[in-house]
């Protein structure tokens, strides 16, 4: 394989183009169901403890399966995980088509983790395993910018179509475009990517044992159990905010998230980028946290933006809609911490792709990285939701604010200190 000149070049590689088909399925679906499950949660009449377990119930599942998978993906065949996910995907949106209570979407939610987190975990893997030397920052920062692009067109078309159309238009849709990275999968993507370690040498445990005793994996893990509930309510409830608290369409809601969304998509891979060039990944990852910390203490501040600014039409995509102060405050906000995101992402996955390559189990360190993840996105949106009908939505997004704080001290003092402690050196100073 020939390394690719320049961020557009990645596209050239037809390896590449099949691994962001996944990426691009598999977000466009996710960003869509957010706002189907805001309109779930209006139709349904939902208690913020119930929502949080729309959240729940998706991590939950990805919790229990992370670790097997990320052993079985070092070791076995990844190109038939990739194509088992996009399939499971499928039946999910076959599943959301017939829900009809709250329940219904509980248990569909599990069946999107389990798809989810096999082409999370298996294709952002094969991207760090077949990029070129020198150039994994700049292909993990496109795949994450196909990733976030496809979102952005999620949110958006997404929005517009759910807006337009009955909801099981919409899921039709989106198992042709899963249906279509099926094929390119299938068709492009070498047979046996990545899964470099023999079966026999497999340590299981003994291999998160050893990837933990690295200072930057273990402080990495610690940030992300803290940083994880704060994020996943922005995630989850900032779009049931705006359509419980201020009637904002399924149409206004997808241009809510779609301006986040963009930025992430225009700034990832020039971050990944700068990564590659500048190094000293870690204070990426903590500039991008407390910019997210500071965008989620915004969005509360839509209630009173609502009384202070004038209401006024736009059109888009042939409808037009009402927007106020609290829609532009919650998008103000959302664009922050879409900066934020694309700061901080390409740095923490090249961390965790480099400590997974010193023990030849990358695929294991994604997994550490998604099951930290998981253990906030499981008690997150339930605690979250326990806040906001207890104190309001308002005093959960600051208590969501206040996680992502707390993660950032912890992250910095784990990083400066620690390699001190567990006899390491630092990893990722450049």
């Amino acid at each position: 394989m020939s390394t690719t000149d320049g961020r557009l070049g990645v596209f050239a590689d037809r390896e590449f183009i099949a691994l962001s088909g996944t990426a691009f399925a598999r977000a466009q679906a996710y960003s869509t169901i957010l706002i189907a499950i805001a309109l779930f949660a209006d139709a349904f009449g939902t208690t913020g403890f119930v929502e949080g377990l729309f959240g729940t119930a998706f991590a939950a599942v990805q919790l229990l399966i992370v670790l097997p998978l990320g052993r079985l993906v070092d070791t076995r065949n990844a190109k038939r995980f990739l194509l088992v996910g996009l399939l499971v995907n499928v039946a999910t949106f076959v599943g959301f088509i017939f829900v009809s209570n709250a329940i219904d979407v509980i248990l569909v939610r599990m069946l999107q983790g389990l798809g989810s987190s096999v082409l999370w975990i298996t294709g952002s893997s094969v991207v760090g395993e077949i990029s070129p030397d020198g150039e994994r920052g700049r292909w993990l920062g496109s795949y994450n910018q196909v990733a976030a692009f496809s979102s952005f067109v999620g949110d958006l078309v997404g929005g517009a179509l759910l807006y337009t159309f009955e909801t099981s238009v919409t899921f039709v849709l989106l198992s042709g475009v899963t249906l279509v990275a099926f094929g390119l999968v299938y068709l492009y993507l070498r047979d046996d990517p990545g899964g470099t370690m023999d079966p026999e040498e497999a340590g299981g445990i003994e291999t998160f044992r050893d990837l933990l005793a690295r200072p930057m994996v273990n402080s990495l893990v610690t940030f992300r159990f803290a940083f994880s509930v704060g994020k996943m309510a922005v995630i989850l409830f900032l779009p049931i905010y705006a359509r419980t608290e201020f009637g904002v369409s399924a149409f206004a809601i997808g241009l809510l998230l779609a301006g986040g969304k963009l930025i992430k998509a225009l700034l990832q891979g020039w971050m990944g980028d700068l990564t590659d060039r500048l190094g000293n990944e870690q204070y990426f990852v903590l500039g991008g946290a407390l910019t997210y910390a500071l965008g989620t203490a915004l969005i509360p501040l839509a209630r009173p933006a609502q009384a202070l600014l004038p209401a006024f039409d736009i059109s888009a995509l042939g409808h037009t809609i009402g927007l106020d102060g609290a829609f532009l405050t919650m998008f103000v906000a959302y664009g922050i911490i879409g900066v934020a995101d694309s700061i901080r992402l390409p740095a923490s996955m090249s961390l965790f792709v480099e400590e997974g390559e010193r023990l030849d189990s990358v695929a294991s360190a994604m997994s550490l990285r998604s099951l930290s993840w998981k253990v906030g996105q499981v008690v997150g949106p339930v605690a979250v939701g326990a806040i906001k009908d207890g104190y309001g939505m308002a005093i959960a997004f600051w208590t969501a604010a206040a996680f992502i704080l707390v993660a950032s001290a912890g992250f910095f003092l784990m990083y400066r200190y620690g390699h001190h402690v567990m006899g390491g050196a630092r990893a990722g100073a450049g």
